[in-house]
């Protein structure tokens, strides 16, 4: 019984989500399809059972912060998402990542790319841009996003689907709309000095700010709070 509340609570969230995602598509000029933008469903904290109900509301793609906390929840899952390492990844869990996850959102360096290279194991990858270049977060700046992109096309198992980033946490939403459109505006940049194959995907926005992403491009949005509710810690840290 509790598990089926579980389920019909993620399930109503996950239709205000998707219907706050439709009114953004339409507002940004994007179409209203549900396909459009990727639900990145963030588990960070919470057990093998909430991700499983997850995936019974309808939720295909999980997030992981930490390559130790998905190390011990997801042979515990039942069901099978697809898994997204959102989280910072130093390089010497590179293997246990790529044992794990089908999506990293957080290439940010080029030693991390020839980690994950040397592996000859192939992933889908995001560059994590630090577009506001605040001193706490990670991610490459954006004049050095070009030589990252250079070293990952370089890789014959490495393929990068897009560009991540973090926009500061600000009360009003509308403030992070400039750090989404500056990344929209780097990958055009990326795109247009032809080193590979265009770049599609824009990993950003979380469940404070989702909507303002939406608007300025976002194919995925990393959603936790919004659609698991609360965690029990309720630091700054646990707002996706």
């Amino acid at each position: 019984m509790e598990r089926v509340r579980l389920i019909d609570k993620i399930s109503t969230r996950l239709s205000d989500v998707r219907r706050r995602i439709d009114g953004a598509l339409e507002r940004g000029g994007r179409g209203s399809d549900d396909d459009e933008v990727v639900i990145v469903a963030v588990t960070k904290k919470f057990g093998a059972a909430s991700v499983d109900a997850a995936v019974a509301a309808g939720l295909t793609d999980v997030g992981e912060n930490r390559v130790q906390e998905a190390s011990e929840k997801i042979p515990c899952v039942r069901s099978q998402p697809r898994w997204h390492l959102i989280g910072h990844l130093q390089r010497n869990k590179a293997r246990r990542a790529l044992e794990l996850f089908s999506v990293i959102h957080s290439v940010d360096s080029l030693r991390l790319v020839d980690a994950l290279a040397a592996l000859n194991r192939p992933v889908d990858v995001f560059l994590q841009v630090n577009i506001a270049g605040e001193a706490q977060k990670y991610g490459v700046a954006p004049r050095d996003a070009r030589a990252l992109l250079r070293r990952v096309l370089a890789s014959e198992t490495l393929h990068c689907v897009g560009l991540m980033t973090m926009a500061p946490y600000r009360a009003d939403p509308e403030a992070a709309r400039p750090h989404f459109r500056a990344l929209r505006q780097l990958r055009a940049d990326l795109n247009a000095a032809g080193d590979g194959p265009p770049l599609a995907g824009l990993s950003m926005g979380m469940s404070g700010d989702f909507e303002i992403a939406v608007e300025e491009g976002a194919t995925h949005v990393r959603i936790g709070t919004a659609l698991l509710g609360l965690r029990k810690t309720g630091t700054p840290e646990d707002r996706t």
